[in-house]
């Protein structure tokens, strides 16, 4: 079974899996009854149980709070401010209104006077000069951070878990020093980075930002697959190598086909690299070619900022990658236990 075919029947397993949670429910209902009459289960058990379930559950609920209120913010009429007032912070909206997510797919007459794209533009062109642009402008920095970073990864990866080399160890704990250091290292960077791109002319370049945020995401994720790497056991290579297999060929259907998870986890955290970020898009990039982050930051205007669309905007910015996580959390948990196992 080929990573792909894998990843897709592990997605229909977690669906089913979450369509089957109230059978799961109820079965375990009727378990915990069977067990109190048989004497099994005592009540204080299911008091504990019932608990600490209840305690998981407000704890959730606190959680999801913020996301309730954005989905809240993106259909209700009027602002957030209004309705909070009105009808307290947990009620639902006494009246729906969809227009801004007919906004997002150029449904309304909706414009903004002095705002993004100005003059009068309908939904429609809002979309298309705008929403549009910025999610393909996300793509573009994404897809690319994602190649460079593999590029780079899995094979500095494979070189630090399989060979010994002089200057190994003091590499090791650069890589070390790295991963605590990344993402603080980049903003402190930006004045120096940005006079570098300027003098190159790469300041509104989306292949020259997506290696930019590939070598932020090195060192971490090289990290991470070359632990992950090290639980492979040497065996499998030196068996492959006595059947006559090369290096480049063991690599290929020996080591990766081994790292699945591993691999997975990698490409999820390098796609969030260039997907998320902000400060260094904002500073790099003019306006028609921001990436979704900056275009939703764009929405908010000093005098008014129509909090409805920019609810809708980031429910739509963000649910890919809610998405992402909720169908690569097995791989995300296996690779970093793996990857925390060694060192």
């Amino acid at each position: 079974m080929s990573m792909r075919q894998s990843i897709l029947q592990n997605i229909r397993d977690d669906i089913v899996h979450t369509l089957r949670w109230p059978i799961r429910v109820a079965e375990d209902v009727q378990k915990t009854i069977i067990g109190l009459r048989e004497g099994r289960v005592t009540y204080r058990d299911v008091a504990t149980t019932a608990l600490a379930s209840l305690s998981a559950l407000v704890f959730v609920v606190l959680l999801m709070f913020p996301v309730y209120w954005v989905i809240n913010s993106s259909i209700a009429a009027g602002t957030p401010a209004a309705n909070l007032y009105s009808q307290g912070i947990f009620a639902s909206p006494a009246e729906w209104n969809l227009e801004s997510y007919g906004w997002l797919w150029g449904e309304s007459d909706f414009f903004f006077e002095d705002g993004y794209p100005g003059g009068g533009a309908g939904f429609g062109e809002i979309w298309n000069a705008f929403l549009a642009s910025n999610l393909a402008n996300s793509l573009r920095l994404s897809i690319p951070t994602v190649v460079f970073s593999f590029l780079l990864i899995v094979p500095g990866a494979y070189t630090l878990s399989r060979h010994e080399f002089t200057g190994r160890k003091p590499l090791l704990y650069g890589y070390v020093m790295l991963t605590q250091v990344g993402g603080g290292l980049n903003i402190a960077a930006l004045i120096a980075l940005y006079v570098v791109f300027n003098a190159a002319g790469l300041t509104n370049s989306h292949l020259a930002l997506a290696m930019f945020y590939a070598a932020g995401a090195v060192p971490f994720n090289t990290w991470l697959l070359k632990t992950f790497m090290d639980n492979i056991p040497e065996s499998y290579t030196e068996a492959a190598l006595v059947d006559g297999a090369s290096r480049r060929r063991i690599v290929w259907e020996v080591i990766l086909p081994l790292t699945k998870p591993g691999l997975a986890v990698v490409l999820i955290f390098t796609f969030l690299a260039g997907w998320n970020e902000f400060i260094v898009a904002q500073l790099m990039l003019s306006a028609d070619s921001h990436p979704l982050s900056v275009g939703l930051y764009s929405l908010v205007d000093e005098r008014a900022t129509p909090w409805s669309q920019f609810a809708a905007y980031a429910l739509t910015y963000a649910t890919p990658v809610a998405l992402i996580y909720f169908f690569s959390q097995r791989y995300v948990e296996s690779g970093l236990s793996f990857g925390g196992m060694e060192g």
